[in-house]
Protein backbone atom coordinates (compact mmCIF):
# COMPACT_ATOMS: atom_id res chain seq x y z
CA UNK A 1 0.00 0.00 0.00
CA UNK A 2 1.46 3.53 -0.95
CA UNK A 3 1.48 6.56 1.23
CA UNK A 4 -1.10 8.76 0.33
CA UNK A 5 0.50 12.53 0.37
CA UNK A 6 -1.73 15.41 2.33
CA UNK A 7 -3.03 16.94 -0.68
CA UNK A 8 -4.71 13.70 -1.69
CA UNK A 9 -8.68 14.56 -2.19
CA UNK A 10 -9.45 11.47 0.20
CA UNK A 11 -7.70 10.72 3.86
CA UNK A 12 -6.35 7.04 4.42
CA UNK A 13 -9.38 6.48 6.29
CA UNK A 14 -11.57 6.53 3.42
CA UNK A 15 -9.45 4.35 0.80
CA UNK A 16 -9.89 1.04 -0.44
CA UNK A 17 -8.22 -1.07 1.48
CA UNK A 18 -9.38 0.25 5.09
CA UNK A 19 -13.38 -0.65 4.29
CA UNK A 20 -12.38 -3.79 2.68
CA UNK A 21 -10.86 -5.02 6.07
CA UNK A 22 -13.91 -2.77 7.75
CA UNK A 23 -16.18 -5.35 6.41
CA UNK A 24 -14.37 -8.51 6.43
CA UNK A 25 -14.54 -8.07 10.35
CA UNK A 26 -18.08 -7.33 10.39
CA UNK A 27 -18.68 -10.97 8.67
CA UNK A 28 -16.64 -12.21 11.31
CA UNK A 29 -18.88 -10.67 14.12
CA UNK A 30 -21.80 -12.43 11.79
CA UNK A 31 -20.47 -15.68 11.79
CA UNK A 32 -19.83 -14.89 15.51
CA UNK A 33 -22.72 -14.47 17.23
CA UNK A 34 -24.58 -16.07 14.89
CA UNK A 35 -22.91 -19.62 15.75
CA UNK A 36 -22.07 -18.81 19.36
CA UNK A 37 -23.93 -15.86 20.82
CA UNK A 38 -27.73 -16.43 20.49
CA UNK A 39 -28.00 -17.29 16.67
CA UNK A 40 -28.54 -13.51 16.04
CA UNK A 41 -26.47 -10.84 13.46
CA UNK A 42 -25.31 -7.64 15.39
CA UNK A 43 -24.37 -6.42 12.36
CA UNK A 44 -27.99 -4.32 11.78
CA UNK A 45 -31.35 -3.93 13.26
CA UNK A 46 -34.30 -4.47 10.79
CA UNK A 47 -34.91 -8.44 11.90
CA UNK A 48 -35.01 -6.98 15.41
CA UNK A 49 -37.74 -3.96 14.59
CA UNK A 50 -39.70 -6.90 13.02
CA UNK A 51 -39.32 -9.57 15.99
CA UNK A 52 -40.10 -6.22 17.92
CA UNK A 53 -43.56 -5.81 16.04
CA UNK A 54 -44.18 -9.10 15.84
CA UNK A 55 -43.72 -9.37 19.53
CA UNK A 56 -46.13 -5.99 20.39
CA UNK A 57 -48.73 -7.26 18.02
CA UNK A 58 -49.01 -10.53 19.80
CA UNK A 59 -49.05 -8.63 23.04
CA UNK A 60 -45.85 -10.40 24.43
CA UNK A 61 -44.54 -7.29 26.25
CA UNK A 62 -41.71 -8.32 27.61
CA UNK A 63 -40.23 -10.49 24.98
CA UNK A 64 -40.55 -6.53 23.05
CA UNK A 65 -39.03 -4.72 25.90
CA UNK A 66 -35.82 -7.61 25.93
CA UNK A 67 -35.59 -6.41 21.77
CA UNK A 68 -35.38 -2.93 23.19
CA UNK A 69 -31.84 -3.83 24.34
CA UNK A 70 -30.08 -4.50 21.46
CA UNK A 71 -32.01 -1.08 19.48
CA UNK A 72 -30.84 1.00 22.01
CA UNK A 73 -27.11 -0.02 22.01
CA UNK A 74 -27.53 0.62 18.16
CA UNK A 75 -28.73 3.79 18.70
CA UNK A 76 -26.36 4.86 21.24
CA UNK A 77 -23.72 3.67 18.97
CA UNK A 78 -24.27 6.42 16.84
CA UNK A 79 -25.18 8.90 19.08
CA UNK A 80 -21.98 8.67 20.60
CA UNK A 81 -19.49 8.46 17.92
CA UNK A 82 -21.01 11.44 16.35
CA UNK A 83 -20.76 13.32 19.94
CA UNK A 84 -16.76 12.02 20.27
CA UNK A 85 -16.18 12.19 16.23
CA UNK A 86 -16.67 16.17 16.85
CA UNK A 87 -15.13 16.30 20.09
CA UNK A 88 -12.12 14.29 19.65
CA UNK A 89 -10.49 17.01 16.90
CA UNK A 90 -9.31 19.67 19.81
CA UNK A 91 -6.54 17.12 21.11
CA UNK A 92 -4.90 16.80 17.73
CA UNK A 93 -3.70 13.59 18.46
CA UNK A 94 -5.30 10.87 16.26
CA UNK A 95 -8.63 11.33 13.71
CA UNK A 96 -11.72 9.66 15.79
CA UNK A 97 -11.77 7.15 13.20
CA UNK A 98 -8.36 5.60 14.11
CA UNK A 99 -9.87 6.07 17.89
CA UNK A 100 -12.90 3.93 17.36
CA UNK A 101 -10.56 1.22 15.63
CA UNK A 102 -8.91 1.38 19.16
CA UNK A 103 -11.91 0.83 21.10
CA UNK A 104 -13.68 -1.57 18.69
CA UNK A 105 -10.00 -3.76 19.35
CA UNK A 106 -10.25 -3.67 23.01
CA UNK A 107 -13.95 -4.55 23.25
CA UNK A 108 -13.18 -7.31 20.90
CA UNK A 109 -10.28 -8.34 23.04
CA UNK A 110 -12.51 -8.25 25.74
CA UNK A 111 -15.16 -10.13 24.80
CA UNK A 112 -13.18 -13.07 23.46
CA UNK A 113 -12.39 -13.94 27.34
CA UNK A 114 -15.88 -14.35 28.49
CA UNK A 115 -16.81 -17.72 29.68
CA UNK A 116 -19.66 -19.72 27.54
CA UNK A 117 -21.50 -19.10 30.71
CA UNK A 118 -22.00 -15.33 30.56
CA UNK A 119 -25.36 -14.53 28.59
CA UNK A 120 -25.01 -14.06 25.00
CA UNK A 121 -27.10 -10.42 25.05
CA UNK A 122 -23.98 -9.37 26.94
CA UNK A 123 -21.77 -9.89 23.54
CA UNK A 124 -24.44 -9.22 21.61
CA UNK A 125 -24.94 -5.40 22.62
CA UNK A 126 -21.42 -4.81 22.99
CA UNK A 127 -20.94 -5.44 19.10
CA UNK A 128 -24.45 -3.63 18.52
CA UNK A 129 -22.47 -1.04 20.13
CA UNK A 130 -19.65 -0.98 17.89
CA UNK A 131 -20.93 -1.79 15.20
CA UNK A 132 -23.17 1.13 15.09
CA UNK A 133 -20.42 3.50 15.73
CA UNK A 134 -18.15 1.84 12.70
CA UNK A 135 -21.38 2.37 10.23
CA UNK A 136 -21.95 5.86 11.53
CA UNK A 137 -18.48 6.71 11.05
CA UNK A 138 -17.19 5.33 8.17
CA UNK A 139 -19.46 6.39 5.41
CA UNK A 140 -17.67 6.72 2.06
CA UNK A 141 -14.78 5.22 0.46
CA UNK A 142 -13.25 7.47 -1.82
CA UNK A 143 -16.41 9.77 -2.30
CA UNK A 144 -19.02 6.39 -2.63
CA UNK A 145 -21.07 5.72 0.22
CA UNK A 146 -20.69 2.09 1.60
CA UNK A 147 -21.81 0.31 4.15
CA UNK A 148 -19.22 -1.24 6.82
CA UNK A 149 -20.70 -3.60 8.90
CA UNK A 150 -23.95 -5.50 5.99
CA UNK A 151 -24.49 -5.81 2.48
CA UNK A 152 -27.72 -5.30 1.91
CA UNK A 153 -27.02 -2.28 0.07
CA UNK A 154 -23.87 -3.56 -1.62
CA UNK A 155 -25.87 -6.05 -3.23
CA UNK A 156 -28.49 -3.73 -4.76
CA UNK A 157 -25.76 -1.06 -5.89
CA UNK A 158 -24.16 -4.46 -7.59
CA UNK A 159 -27.28 -4.73 -9.52
CA UNK A 160 -28.01 -1.10 -10.32
CA UNK A 161 -24.48 -0.23 -11.34
CA UNK A 162 -24.38 -3.54 -13.37
CA UNK A 163 -27.29 -2.16 -15.33
CA UNK A 164 -25.98 1.17 -15.64
CA UNK A 165 -22.94 -0.21 -16.92
CA UNK A 166 -24.44 -2.13 -19.77
CA UNK A 167 -26.44 0.64 -21.19
CA UNK A 168 -23.66 3.39 -20.90
CA UNK A 169 -20.20 1.61 -20.72
CA UNK A 170 -19.49 4.65 -18.03
CA UNK A 171 -16.33 4.92 -15.74
CA UNK A 172 -18.45 5.48 -13.00
CA UNK A 173 -21.10 3.07 -12.82
CA UNK A 174 -17.99 0.53 -13.49
CA UNK A 175 -16.05 1.81 -10.31
CA UNK A 176 -19.21 1.78 -8.25
CA UNK A 177 -20.16 -1.82 -9.35
CA UNK A 178 -16.22 -3.23 -8.68
CA UNK A 179 -16.69 -1.27 -5.19
CA UNK A 180 -19.60 -2.87 -3.94
CA UNK A 181 -18.83 -6.24 -5.11
CA UNK A 182 -15.53 -6.18 -3.73
CA UNK A 183 -16.72 -5.04 -0.26
CA UNK A 184 -19.31 -8.68 -0.72
CA UNK A 185 -16.74 -10.71 -1.14
CA UNK A 186 -14.61 -9.15 1.84
CA UNK A 187 -17.30 -9.42 3.88
CA UNK A 188 -18.23 -13.20 2.52
CA UNK A 189 -14.37 -14.17 3.28
CA UNK A 190 -14.68 -12.41 6.29
CA UNK A 191 -17.74 -14.86 7.10
CA UNK A 192 -16.05 -17.74 6.29
CA UNK A 193 -12.95 -16.74 8.36
CA UNK A 194 -15.37 -16.56 11.26
CA UNK A 195 -16.99 -19.31 10.75
CA UNK A 196 -14.06 -21.77 10.15
CA UNK A 197 -12.26 -20.38 13.18
CA UNK A 198 -15.37 -20.26 15.41
CA UNK A 199 -15.47 -23.93 14.80
CA UNK A 200 -11.79 -24.86 15.88
CA UNK A 201 -11.05 -22.52 18.51
CA UNK A 202 -14.67 -21.65 19.93
CA UNK A 203 -15.37 -18.63 22.44
CA UNK A 204 -11.50 -16.82 21.51
CA UNK A 205 -11.95 -16.94 17.83
CA UNK A 206 -13.36 -13.61 18.24
CA UNK A 207 -9.80 -12.27 18.40
CA UNK A 208 -9.12 -13.08 14.83
CA UNK A 209 -11.32 -10.05 13.92
CA UNK A 210 -8.87 -7.89 16.48
CA UNK A 211 -5.86 -8.99 14.26
CA UNK A 212 -7.22 -7.24 11.81
CA UNK A 213 -8.49 -3.90 12.71
CA UNK A 214 -4.73 -3.56 14.72
CA UNK A 215 -3.61 -3.68 10.77
CA UNK A 216 -6.22 -1.06 9.95
CA UNK A 217 -5.66 0.90 13.68
CA UNK A 218 -1.81 0.53 12.84
CA UNK A 219 -2.11 2.08 9.25
CA UNK A 220 -4.21 4.96 10.22
CA UNK A 221 -2.16 5.87 13.32
CA UNK A 222 0.76 6.23 11.25
CA UNK A 223 -1.15 8.34 8.98
CA UNK A 224 -2.52 10.37 11.84
CA UNK A 225 1.21 10.83 13.14
CA UNK A 226 2.74 11.26 10.14
CA UNK A 227 2.14 12.42 6.66
CA UNK A 228 -1.80 12.90 7.42
CA UNK A 229 -0.72 15.40 10.69
CA UNK A 230 -1.91 18.65 9.75
CA UNK A 231 -5.41 17.30 8.51
CA UNK A 232 -6.13 16.01 11.58
CA UNK A 233 -9.38 18.61 11.76
CA UNK A 234 -10.16 17.84 8.07
CA UNK A 235 -13.49 16.16 7.43
CA UNK A 236 -14.25 12.76 5.55
CA UNK A 237 -16.29 12.49 2.76
CA UNK A 238 -19.77 11.79 3.87
CA UNK A 239 -20.06 13.57 6.96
Amino acid sequence: MQHHQTNNEYLECEQRWVYWLLITAAGWFGAYTFMLRGGVFCNAQTANFVLLAIALGQHRWMDAAYLLIPIGAYFLGAFVSEMLGKSVKRFHLLRWDTMLIGVEILVVIGLGFLPQSVPDQICQIALNFICSMQFNTFRQVKGIPAATTFVTNHIRQVGSCLAKFIRHRDRESSERLLIHGSLIVFFTVGAILGAVCCRLFGYPSVWGSAVILLAIFIRLAIADRSYEKDQLSRVPHGH
